[in-house]
């Protein structure tokens, strides 16, 4: 039989040969078949680029006399037409700008890459399942427009279900959307913890865009991607945490889950110290210290952990460049496109309010984002 197999003068060994070469084919043609699909997205984020991470492109928006003054400058970019008189009309024409950015972005990728849009813009919505919670927990009334402002469908069935249940039927509606059975409970408690909750709603987004289907090659770059924001999401709770005072026990309720560098041991000896100092001073070692060192002295002089959360952030931008780079053919851009833009945003609507509200440009510069080098 093998003789047979391995003889060039019979048709078997030239079926072998065919079959072994049609198999080589198919393994080293599969990668590039990936990489094919990104070359056209890639290079169009790439030209787009984010301008408004920067301080060069934010510092003149920051200087703009007034609302029409910085309209016009941000429509001269090639990224945005914003539209609105007012504060509020300018801000939501921003919001509308990024929902078109994504389904741009969703129209030129892969089709393989459906869901991965989709739950970024479930993460989007989240803010607002937050907050509907709250506003019920604390029998306030909610707002008539919110399902409006609701992205995607699922959404929308979500806040109907808050909004139309009492109190007590909380921890049911949460249970069936993936909550845990502790998070269930503390809505029912005298004082519920609403940075736990917020942890937990966190916890729910990330573990749905580690769980999602990518394009072949590119698995590795997005767990990378989602695992840095688990990171800078436990050390930001942790910082918030200790800045209220709590107790190991009450930060261990607000871990996401291990990320890219701050595992669980790590995140429990960060829990176990007493002020937002020794937290960063536990830090070395990581990525994170030496970003969060260079912001101690802006925190011990305003007392707020909103600097430091800052600071975290413009060096997740950093971060997210480099997993950019590390995955450039595949699935890297992507993800470092839509991470500034939404960024960006953020920046503009923050530029909209300070102008609109006439506060210094100093003051304005002081709470925008931009990318570490």
């Amino acid at each position: 039989m093998f003789e047979i197999l391995l003889d060039p003068n019979n048709y078997p060994f030239w079926i072998l040969i065919i079959i072994v070469l049609a198999g080589a084919v198919a393994v080293i043609s599969r990668p590039f078949s990936t990489y094919i699909k990104f070359v056209y997205p890639n290079a169009k984020f790439e030209a787009m680029g984010n301008p408004y991470i920067t301080e060069n492109g934010l510092n003149s928006l920051a200087d703009s006399k007034d609302l029409s003054d910085f309209t016009d400058a941000v429509n001269a970019s090639k990224n945005y037409q914003i539209e609105g008189e007012t504060t509020q009309s300018i801000q939501e024409s921003l919001d509308s700008s990024f929902l078109q950015i994504i389904e741009m972005m969703k129209k030129d990728s892969s089709k393989k890459m459906v869901d991965f849009y989709d739950t970024y813009l479930e993460k989007m919505d989240m803010y607002l399942i937050k907050n509907e919670i709250k506003k019920k927990i604390l029998a306030l009334s909610s707002d008539e427009l919110i399902l409006k402002k609701a992205i995607l469908p699922g959404t929308k069935e979500f806040l109907q279900k808050i909004q139309g249940a009492e109190k007590e039927k909380l921890p049911d509606i949460l249970k069936s959307y993936g909550f845990s059975q502790k998070v269930q409970q503390s809505i029912l408690e005298d004082t519920p913890g609403f940075l736990t909750l917020d942890s937990a709603i966190d916890k729910y987004v990330f573990f749905k865009l580690r769980e999602i289907s990518v394009p072949y090659k590119c698995k590795q770059g997005l767990q990378k991607f989602v695992k840095t924001f688990i990171d800078i999401r436990n050390i930001k709770n942790v910082l918030r945490a200790k800045q209220l005072g709590y107790n190991k026990e009450s930060c261990m309720d607000l871990f996401i889950g291990e990320g890219q560098e701050i595992a669980l041991w790590k995140y429990q000896e960060l829990s176990e110290v007493d002020s937002v100092s020794q937290v960063i001073s536990s830090l070395e070692g990581t990525s994170y210290y030496n970003v969060l060192k260079n912001s101690i002295e802006m925190y011990n002089k305003e007392n707020s952990v909103q600097f430091l959360e800052n600071a975290l952030d413009g060096f997740t931008l950093k971060l997210v460049k480099d997993i950019s780079t590390e995955n450039y053919v595949t699935i890297g851009p992507t993800l470092r496109f839509i991470t500034s833009a939404e960024f960006e945003i953020n920046n503009l609507k923050i530029i909209t309010k300070g102008v609109g509200e006439h506060l210094p440009s100093d003051i304005i510069k002081t709470n925008l984002i931009t990318e570490v080098t």
